[in-house]
């Protein structure tokens, strides 16, 4: 007899696990809240203008094969992925860039531009980095941390590779230029982390774009969407559109019996997934009275990652002739600072640090024939600062496309026919993340393995969560490695025969 899970939102890390599952037998429905699957991969349309809402940098792209495969299919047959060239341009403060690909020959050419002495560190670190990725990704990612002495078996091991160190201090050992340390320090802020203060195992992520590159789903990240929902529909998957979770129900024993919806309805599960953020489903799904270890006081001083302005925008023009990339990370001349100001002081600074994204250069079928579109990314303080979002959102857009224009897109003012944009408001009263936090709970080494929320409750033995906010944490390997964890302990709890 089969056994019913239902799984809370339709993000990457809903999709893995309900494909897997439902792969090896079980029955499985989905429910989300908006009019769209995808979670934070959600796509908005404007004017003829496509935009990826969320995830645009796809790593590991074996992943994504292996829930096909899983199922007997083949993930080409669903949607594309072409790899981006260089991986990365990274902008400092007056305009000159460093580009970085998996040719380690072109890397060293590109810091024999900015300082040839950090040749020979660049290659100690890489070196380095793999025994990180070893052990962070290839041994650790998709291993669930359910007790103490699993943290402790591994603690050796974390300590040898220097895990008490942040990205910034491991990277600054290795590499003297100050532009060169922020090229290969960045990665943290990709999962919701503070170079600063994020745990150096995910220096492994520069390691890991290495291993595998850096691609794009023709069609933007919704096509990787619609594939994963064509194959768990395939597989016998409902997936419930608008149509939102009001409540967990707990039974008298400290079990999850199924899921109230917002319209009353009562769906009753063996076991629930939630790829709702962590301390929101916490928090707003399940009475306070059931909650012994995540209590609203634990909930309120775990530390949460920041925020994103996200600013779409499509133009009547090219631009893939004026120096950019694929994907483009513009560095502010204040570095340590600027993060402190969004991390620490949540202050929204004048200055910012810019990720823009221009699939069109790849792919210019998500723009009308001529034109343009783009993502520009600004990392901001999480609503506990003290910014009005209402008020703010407009003119902030317009800083950062005044910024662009004078720097990079000459006349862009001129040439926009499309315009949208997302901030915290969006992050918490849409996607239902808990103070606005882009990437749930921050990347910390005392909020990573065991010390985070773990992929089975520590409150409820049938309820599981995937994505941003527990083991192993934000990033599309992350939360696709979450889907993993909570596939093998579904199995081991609720068995078929």
């Amino acid at each position: 007899m089969t056994k019913k899970i239902a799984i809370i939102g339709t993000g990457f890390g809903a999709l893995g696990a309900a494909a897997r599952l439902l792969s090896t037998g079980y029955d499985v429905e989905l429910f989300e809240k908006r009019d769209q699957a995808g979670g934070r991969a959600c796509v908005f349309e404007q004017n003829g203008y496509r935009f990826d809402g969320g995830p645009t940098v796809i790593t590991a792209p074996f992943m994504f094969d292996d829930i096909f495969e899983k199922a007997g299919k083949k993930r080409e047959d669903y949607f594309e992925l072409v790899p981006c060239q260089p991986f990365y341009r990274i902008f400092n403060h007056e305009t000159r860039h460093f580009d970085y690909n998996s040719d380690e020959a072109f890397i060293l050419s590109e810091i024999d531009r900015w300082n040839p002495e950090d040749k020979e560190g660049y290659l100690r670190f890489m070196k380095t980095t793999k025994a990180i990725f070893q052990k962070g990704f290839v041994e650790l990612a998709d291993q669930p941390f359910l007790r103490f002495m699993d943290m402790v078996r591994v603690a050796p091991d974390l300590i040898s590779l220097q895990s008490y160190k942040n990205v910034y201090s491991y990277v600054s050992q290795f590499v003297k230029d100050e532009f060169l340390r922020r090229c290969f320090s960045f990665h943290p802020l990709l999962v919701g982390g503070n170079p600063f203060d994020t745990t150096s195992i995910y220096a492994m992520i520069h390691y890991l774009e290495r291993e595998w590159g850096v691609h794009y789903a023709m069609g933007g990240t919704g096509s990787i969407v619609k594939g994963m929902v064509r194959l768990i529909e395939e597989l016998g998957g409902t997936i419930h559109l608008n149509t939102e979770v009001k409540r967990i129900r707990i039974d008298g024993g400290r079990r999850v019996e199924g899921l109230e919806l917002q319209d009353e309805r009562f769906v009753p599960a063996d076991a629930v997934i939630s790829n709702g953020d962590v301390a929101w489903t916490y928090r707003h799904m399940i009475d306070s009275e059931h909650r012994k270890t995540y209590t609203d006081r634990k909930i309120d001083r775990l530390k949460y990652s920041m925020s994103l302005f996200v600013l779409y925008f499509g133009t009547d023009r090219r631009y893939n002739n004026r120096g950019l990339k694929h994907h483009n990370i513009i560095l502010s001349k204040r570095y340590e600072r600027l993060l402190s100001d969004i991390f620490n002081k949540k202050k929204l600074a004048d200055d910012f640090s810019l990720y823009l994204h221009m699939p069109t250069y790849t792919d210019p079928s998500l723009a009308p024939e001529g034109g343009e579109t783009f993502y520009v990314l600004s990392p901001v303080p999480h609503l506990d600062g003290n910014t009005d979002w209402r008020d703010m959102a407009e003119p902030y857009g317009d800083k950062i496309l005044k910024f662009l224009e004078e720097n990079y897109l000459p006349d862009l003012s001129k040439h926009i026919k499309a315009r949208l944009h997302i901030d915290p408001l969006h992050f918490q009263d849409t996607l239902n993340s808990y103070k606005g936090s882009a990437f749930s709970i921050q990347p910390l080494l005392t909020q990573s393995a065991w010390f985070r929320p773990h992929n089975r409750s520590e409150e409820f033995p049938n309820l599981y969560f995937v994505g941003a906010g527990t083991h192993p944490g934000a990033g599309l390997p992350g939360v696709l490695s979450s889907s993993i964890i909570a596939e093998n302990l579904v199995k081991q709890d609720l068995p078929l025969s």
